[in-house]
């Protein structure tokens, strides 16, 4: 896995992109990232869509080389860590987390985080609606405002669409930033790019594995 960075600098705070779908907030010692919807695959399978368990595999041990190469303290997830009803993929990342005892795990609900409190004490998250840090906002889904609130938020699944000579075409990943907001890519490798949906004058950062482009 190839970790690639971009800085950028918002209300005088140095965020770094990164092109495996997170971003890092070195003032806060956080890992910051959304939408990995752990147990999507397990709810495909008990519907009778076969799904392998690498999917998953493959998502965690992406997330835990980026949590080991920042050496971040915390873990901000805005919105849908968790995708459908209590599945087998909970136990997976049950265990997963066991091998980061003092990684403080905070998820800001989304649409899809529906789980019972009973799990998430178990699992050891703390669970809010929105969080408040410095200059930020951090909330699954960015609310317009007359205030002067920028918000970092998830929930679209951001994507760009490069065209290429003929009839080439390419769906990237991408981050989405203008004066308001900043959307994050999905970090699951497991869901689809929104290639419609831009708020007005963003700037986009999209990524592959071996570099970031400006928009």
């Amino acid at each position: 896995m190839n970790i690639v960075t971009e800085y950028i600098t918002i209300k005088n705070e140095v965020l770094t992109l990164t092109n495996q779908r997170a971003l890092y907030w070195e003032a806060k010692d956080a890992l910051i990232l959304s939408d990995i919807h752990i147990g999507k695959t397990a709810h495909f399978r008990r519907h009778g869509i076969p799904m392998p368990d690498e999917i998953l595999q493959k998502d965690l041990e992406r997330l835990k080389k980026m949590i080991n190469h920042f050496n971040v303290g915390q873990l901000l997830i805005v919105g849908d860590l968790f995708h459908a009803e209590t599945n087998s993929d909970m136990l997976t990342f049950k265990s997963w987390l066991k091998q980061f005892e003092n990684l403080k795990l905070i998820l800001i609900k989304g649409n899809h985080d529906r789980q019972s409190q009973r799990l998430m004490d178990d699992l050891n998250i703390e669970v809010i609606n929105k969080l408040d840090l410095g200059s930020f906002t951090l909330i699954h889904e960015h609310i317009e405002n007359d205030l002067d609130l920028f918000t970092i938020s998830g929930h679209t699944h951001p994507g760009v669409l490069i065209k290429g000579k003929g009839k080439q075409k390419l769906k990237l990943p991408c981050y989405q930033v203008n004066s308001k907001q900043l959307i994050l890519p999905a970090f699951s490798l497991f869901t689809g790019l929104n290639i419609n949906s831009k708020p007005d004058d963003a700037i986009c950062y999209a990524f592959t594995e071996s570099s970031i482009f400006k928009f």
